[in-house]
């Protein structure tokens, strides 16, 4: 099992950044993929970000390239979600996630591909 929390949300101004961090338990999670959705109210859980266990192979959801940036920190049992240029339309709970199955596959955007989620944490981007 692998719990997983996130941390660093808040309310941030338009063109402002966030960091957002994500620890994570257990031995084997250098093993999983990792990867970053997010939920606005009304709407459903998005896929934003992803990166393979060694972080060598990083997807990112067309709505976020250029801004955000995933890495992790393996050592650490750590992972981020570095938020630049923040627009009113990145509001939502951001939560991380974990892949224990996929393997060899880099597009995997579908939340039910996560095994392991943590409890989200809210980024508000003022106008």
């Amino acid at each position: 099992q692998v719990q997983l929390v996130e941390s660093g949300g808040g309310l941030v101004q338009a063109g402002g950044s966030l960091r957002l961090s994500c620890a994570a338990s257990g031995r084997t999670f250098s093993t999983y993929a990792m990867g970053w959705f997010r939920q606005a109210p009304g709407k459903e859980r998005e896929f934003v970000a992803r990166v393979s266990w060694s972080g060598s192979s990083i997807y990112y959801a067309d709505s976020v390239k250029g801004r955000f940036t995933i890495s992790r920190d393996n050592a650490k049992n750590m992972v981020y979600l570095q938020m630049n240029s923040l627009k009113p339309e990145d509001t939502a709970v951001y939560y991380c996630a974990a892949d224990s199955r996929s393997r060899g596959v880099v597009r995997v955007t579908a939340a039910t591909s996560y095994d392991y989620w943590g409890q989200g944490t809210q980024v508000t981007v003022s106008s």
